[in-house]
């Protein structure tokens, strides 16, 4: 019997070794990036394709360090017209996503006009957006509110729903007020389709600051790279692309890092599930 028992910790030990060995799946997303890198590298050297079509990532890299003191200052711009979009995305979204959970009205008739202003493609507003309010930084705010304003309310609104009708009975048959059960009920159990809509809001505000850059702008990202294609600076190009990527994960992983300190009870039980 000690011998079995002694065999079982020995399992267990190794088993648990393994699991703090386990390769973390960014590894692998970093490999994969890497690999299509350097494939890109040699084929632009192999195939002698000209610059000004398909620069090398090496050239690339090189334009971005030297042009690092300009990107900043454009960058700049459009990070703060993507964060104040998706901000009052938040501040518009969260508020209507709960008077639709909590009205049946609105839920029937707010809804599905949501819905249909999601359909609309942005960049046929831009234009209106111009003659209403200018060139100047409302513009892009704006149309970076309404691109991420769709999954932020969307999500919201499964989430708030998602609550057990049986534990919402619960807490009424409990005397707890309907404002108790959200706050200390809906909330919690909303939350992570709440993160799961600010992750795809905040990448979409990204998208609707340049669009609305590229329709009205003297600065930002969206600019630059209009101006860079109009001189057919290819590199130039591509640089801007590479920092839009770079800033599109970054706030991408700001708000995974906030979910991770707000939930830290759900990533908790992913983890023990055995995904």
């Amino acid at each position: 019997m000690n011998s079995k028992a002694e065999a079982n910790r020995m399992i267990s030990t190794k088993d648990r070794q393994m699991k703090s060995w386990k390769i973390p799946k960014s590894f692998w997303a970093a490999v994969t990036l890497i690999g299509l890198v350097v494939m890109w590298e040699l084929l632009t050297v192999v195939l002698a394709i000209p610059a000004y079509i398909l620069p090398t990532p090496t050239d690339i890299g090189v334009r971005l360090f030297q042009e690092t003191s300009m990107l900043w200052g454009h960058t700049w711009t459009t990070l703060t017209e993507v964060l104040l979009g998706f901000g009052l995305s938040l501040a518009i979204g969260i508020p209507i996503a709960i008077t639709i959970v909590y009205s049946k009205y609105l839920a029937n008739s707010i809804y599905p006009i949501i819905i249909g202003i999601q359909c609309l493609p942005m960049v046929s507003i831009a234009p209106i957006l111009v003659i209403w309010f200018g060139y100047g930084l409302i513009t892009k705010v704006i149309l970076a509110c309404l691109i991420s304003f769709f999954p932020v309310v969307i999500n919201a609104v499964n989430g708030f729903n998602s609550l057990d009708k049986e534990m919402h009975d619960l807490g009424r048959s409990l005397g707890i007020s309907e404002r108790k059960i959200f706050f200390y009920f809906r909330l919690p159990n909303a939350l992570p389709h709440l993160f799961a809509g600010f992750k795809v809001g905040i990448t979409l505000a990204v998208v609707g600051a340049i669009v609305g850059e590229f329709v009205a702008s003297e600065r930002g990202l969206g600019y630059l790279q209009l101006t860079a294609n109009a001189r057919l600076d290819t590199e130039l190009v591509f640089v801007t692309i590479v920092v839009l990527a770079i800033l599109g994960i970054s706030l991408f992983l700001v708000v995974h890092v906030l979910e991770r300190i707000l939930m830290p009870w759900y990533h908790a039980n992913k983890a023990g599930g055995g995904q």
